[in-house]
């Protein structure tokens, strides 16, 4: 009976060992399919990450691209428009070279002429087509005696009495003219407001 004990403690002890042999081998074999998986995953993170960083270097080249361009645009515009502003001066003198021309011929009949009302007319029409020169280029004349005073639009020079309660607060006088440009002020009216 002992030997028959020892029989089956040996054939137990096999077992256990061929259990524990299978059982390696299914790990083994399990390790293998998880190292494989893994080496799959790898491989389809790596196939990521270098399709990321494709996309990421296109965009930066594109970026690069769109700002060298708008850089480009930038510099043109600013060239286009320097050369705007001077070329758009040169027509605006050369419209005054002609009103130039009158007054020289003016001012050679005024010292041969006797007649001051044939002066006078020279004048007045040189002065009218000064006027009519400066509403061509979009200059215009503020409208200021009479009106009431406003900050933004007249510079007051000073303030006089008035005897009329309803001149209080009006420009009674304007000392020099002041002109709009496209519905810009460029030279304020200098005015006297009553008090």
């Amino acid at each position: 009976m002992i030997q028959n004990d020892n029989q089956h403690t040996g054939s137990r002890e096999r077992d256990t060992e061929l259990d524990k042999e299978a059982m390696r081998d299914e790990d083994v074999t399990a390790c293998e399919e998880n190292e494989d998986n893994l080496t799959g995953v790898a491989t389809e993170g790596q196939e990521a990450l270098d399709d990321l960083q494709q996309k990421f270097d296109d965009l930066n080249n594109s970026y690069l691209r769109l700002h060298a361009e708008f850089d480009n645009f930038r510099k043109r515009t600013l060239k286009e428009k320097a050369d705007l502003i001077k070329s758009g001066g040169e027509r605006v003198l050369l419209d005054i070279i002609s009103l130039v021309d009158d007054f020289e011929r003016a001012l050679a009949i005024l010292y041969d002429a006797e007649d001051k009302d044939a002066m006078l007319e020279g004048m007045d029409l040189i002065y009218g087509k000064f006027i009519n020169f400066l509403k061509q280029h979009g200059v215009t004349e503020i409208e200021a005696i009479g009106q009431p005073f406003d900050a933004d639009r007249f510079e007051a020079v000073t303030t006089i009495p008035v005897q009329e309660e309803s001149q209080k607060g009006l420009v009674v006088d304007c000392i020099m003219k002041g002109y709009v440009l496209n519905e810009k002020i460029i030279r304020f009216p200098k005015v006297i407001v009553g008090e």
